[in-house]
């Protein structure tokens, strides 16, 4: 499992585990919390009923007093009260009244008028002096069918001469309870969403952070040109830092064995020619066989300076250091490169022909493509016969500019095909000896570097057709 999905469904865990147990709590503290605030009005209303059934009381007048009375008229009188979404249509009270020995002497429904209530809670508390309450369920088999009773005393001075209760079904609550328990269920789903939505965010930064990671060390991988990704996050930095060190490291170990093999090898050639040529010079030829091994000795020599330099650029390039990318006007980058060139062509007989496109500049290192695109050309030259035209031509194509040297020369032995940008490899020169062979192999690698690609091919009509593409901004 990716490391994404595992965070994101720790994540889900995570938030789901705390979604119910905050749910638990609060869902279990609303039904509570709500008959504690209707607990609150009961006492206050029993409070205020209290003197006006006492003096009724008083008076002789339970059945017919102002308290009867007031009672009668709430009853019939209709209620039309949208409270939080829920429609109350009537009052939903009962009162009765006891006297000092918890008898029943009123009942607003009229069903336990006379009946000894003293052993309730509510009213045998309340007839002592203290603050009397109960909850009794009409239905014993029913749990939605509590009521809550809160009573009152009718105290005349010290002595209490009776109580008064208010009582409340609990049954009248459940519509705002129930609300209640929807909205918070709505609020935490959606909380739930909100958390899970900024998880995934998270975890898909992170995610892209290690993919830039992977990528990158891939690209390291398979020789392709990468830069270290900026990461956002101290810990994945320092991580991309030693990837990058490592990358160095090991770089460093590998080009140090590659080309200390390959300078070796390639300088044996040379250096046998020179030790034979000292030995022949050693022996006092005549003059003009000594002049011709001196010149030999200059030309290896020439050679071998030529070899160590194009290996130093090489293995500059190839260490990954990173390119001094400029704006570049490709157009007037070869112009300049073919300008170059005017002298060696003209020496060789050869005709230089420039059919450069205009472009938009392009950020390149324009002294890296400048030589890429001169070793094509040094090679065009070189295999060319004396007569023949050079043509680098240039345009825009797929969102890169693409160069191309085209020239009329023997064209490329098929044998040689596959190893044309091996470095060190390199075909005999018409007048001349062999070249160095890292011409091509440093026009690929400033290709490689940029993101571009260069390619070699002959031509049906003749000659070789060298393609330098490298991509826009």
């Amino acid at each position: 499992m990716r490391i994404g999905l595992q965070l994101l469904c720790g994540l889900v865990l995570i938030f789901a585990l705390a979604a119910w147990f905050v749910l638990e709590i609060f869902v279990e503290e609303i039904k509570p919390g709500v008959r504690s605030a209707t607990e609150d009005t009961l006492v206050d209303m029993a409070q205020m009923l209290a003197p006006l059934a006492l003096d009724d009381m008083q008076e002789g007048k339970m059945a017919n007093g102002r308290l009867a009375s007031a009672f009668a008229r709430l009853n019939q009188s209709p209620i039309n009260a949208l409270i939080d979404g829920h429609l109350k249509q009537q009052a939903e009270y009962r009162i009765y009244v006891t006297d000092a020995k918890g008898r029943v002497v009123y009942d607003s429904d009229g069903v336990d008028l006379g009946k000894d209530y003293s052993r309730w809670n509510d009213v045998y508390l309340t007839l002592r002096g203290e603050y009397g309450a109960r909850s009794t369920r009409s239905d014993p088999d029913d749990p939605a069918s509590s009521v809550m009773h809160v009573a009152a005393p009718l105290r005349e001075g010290d002595d209490i001469l009776g109580s008064l209760t208010v009582a409340k079904p609990n049954s009248t609550l459940q519509p705002m309870i129930e609300r209640s328990e929807h909205q918070l269920l709505k609020g935490a789903a959606l909380l739930l969403f909100i958390s899970l939505l900024i998880g995934a965010l998270l975890v898909w930064w992170l995610n892209r952070a290690i993919g830039k990671l992977v990528h990158y060390a891939d690209a390291i991988s398979q020789g392709q040109p990468a830069s270290l990704p900026r990461l956002y996050s101290p810990e994945l930095d320092r991580l991309g830092h030693s990837l990058e060190t490592m990358r160095r490291q090991l770089d460093g170990k590998a080009y140090i064995e590659a080309y200390v093999h390959s300078l070796t090898h390639e300088l044996k050639s040379p250096l046998a020619a020179i030790r034979g040529a000292g030995e022949i010079l050693a022996e006092a030829p005549p003059p003009d066989i000594a002049k011709r091994f001196i010149g030999n000795i200059n030309l290896e020599t020439a050679r071998m300076q030529q070899l160590i330099e194009r290996m130093l650029q090489l293995a500059r390039l190839e260490s990954g250091q990173g390119l001094d990318r400029q704006s570049v006007e490709p157009a007037r980058l070869g112009r300049r490169v073919l300008d170059a060139r005017q002298i060696q062509a003209q020496r060789r007989q050869l005709a230089l022909h420039a059919e450069l496109g205009e472009g938009q500049k392009q950020k390149w290192d324009p002294l890296l493509v400048e030589q890429a695109l001169g070793n094509l050309l040094d090679n065009a030259l070189d295999f060319a016969p004396a007569g023949s035209t050079l043509v680098l031509s240039g345009a825009m194509e797929e969102g890169g500019y693409c160069f191309r040297v085209r020239d009329q020369g023997p064209g490329i032995p098929d044998f040689a095909l596959p190893r044309i940008f091996e470095r060190f490899y390199s075909l005999p020169r018409p007048d001349k000896g062999k070249s160095s062979g890292l011409g091509l192999s440093f026009a690929m690698e400033v290709a490689r570097q940029h993101g571009g690609h260069l390619a070699l091919a002959n031509q049906p009509d003749g000659g070789v057709l060298a393609t330098l593409w490298l991509p826009g901004n």
